[in-house]
């Protein structure tokens, strides 16, 4: 099969389009043909600085397809069903192979694109606003990168859950594409002080909760827009920068941050069915998914740059 692989961890030049072994397919696994990838954040951080267990080696969380193998001890899947992935690595390939907890039937109505894009953007966001950011209807939230897949995913879900929505994003278009999925509020980070907008929309109170995928200092950032018992769920480093707050600025409102990883609780009964909701809320409307550009997988190197650019708005495709 083909695939984008690297021997060496760097930019996106990194990224080599070669023939590979197909994947074996474990008793407990099961193995498809790709239709879709799509990139997310943590697949470029990888590529950048995760050490390599081996070589060549296949980066890649998230792709959808068709399955064509099922290991001996799988129940509940067949060859020919359709479904998306979630797995550590080896979505950016012809074939990937993934346990079957890691499977998630594509419902009716459902494209493979669409669903290539949900498990970890709308379950990390659906994590962070409400299992662990205790979210209740009439509060305020600040979600940080609100142009990205787990900003537009955040939105929807806590505007659905009765919350007053806080956006950020370096553009007015990033912004303008959030509002159309329900913003109240959009601040231009590049060109607005973030925390004294924030003050004037809450009338100096603080937000409840902040979603903040970005890290770095941005995460000082969040902490000073909390208000009394204001919580920041913090996932991720997509600014790329060490993460360092200081501790003390917690103590004052008994605020909160707490570190988020999706993918620790995926083989939960609880985010088993947490993700097929969401599938299922897709598929009928009630939830949507951004697709800003499709790329070839033969394209990968390419379509990394293209968000590292920053310019994205949503998700990332590349198509076999």
């Amino acid at each position: 099969m083909k695939a984008a692989v690297q021997y060496e961890l760097g930019g996106p030049d990194v990224l080599k389009y070669e023939e590979v072994p197909d994947p074996a397919c474990g008793p407990h696994d099961i193995r498809i043909k790709v239709e879709t990838v799509s990139i997310e954040g943590g697949d470029t951080l990888h590529r950048a600085g995760t050490p390599l267990a081996k070589t060549p080696h296949i980066v890649g969380y998230q792709a959808a397809g068709e399955i064509i193998e099922v290991g001996a001890e799988v129940q509940g899947y067949n060859t020919g069903q359709k479904v998306v992935t979630v797995n550590a690595a080896g979505s950016h390939a012809e074939q990937r192979v993934v346990p079957f907890l890691t499977a998630f039937p594509i419902p009716d109505g459902l494209s493979v694109d669409e669903a290539a894009t949900i498990p970890i953007p709308f379950g990390t966001a659906h994590d962070c606003l409400f299992e662990f950011g205790r979210l209740q209807k009439g509060e305020t939230v600040l979600v940080q990168a609100g142009a990205s897949a787990v900003g537009l995913a955040a939105i929807q879900l806590a505007k659905r859950a009765g919350a007053t929505v806080i956006a950020t994003a370096s553009d007015l278009k990033k912004l303008k594409a959030a509002q159309d999925l329900g913003l109240d509020h959009g601040i231009n980070y590049v060109e607005q002080d973030l925390v004294a907008e924030v003050m004037k929309i809450t009338d100096n109170k603080g937000v409840d909760l902040v979603v903040d995928p970005v890290g770095g200092p941005t995460l000082q950032k969040s902490i000073a827009c909390l208000g009394h018992r204001g919580r920041v769920s913090s996932m991720g480093n997509a600014g790329r920068e060490q993460t360092k707050f200081d501790l003390s600025t917690l103590a004052p409102g008994n605020r909160s941050v707490t570190g988020i990883f999706f993918g620790a609780e995926i083989a939960t009964d609880r985010v088993q069915k947490l993700i097929r909701d969401l599938l299922a809320d897709v598929a009928k409307g009630e939830l949507k998914v951004v697709i800003d550009k499709t790329f070839k997988l033969s394209e990968a190197a390419e379509a990394h740059r293209y968000i590292e650019s920053r310019k994205a708005i949503g998700r990332v495709l590349m198509k076999p």
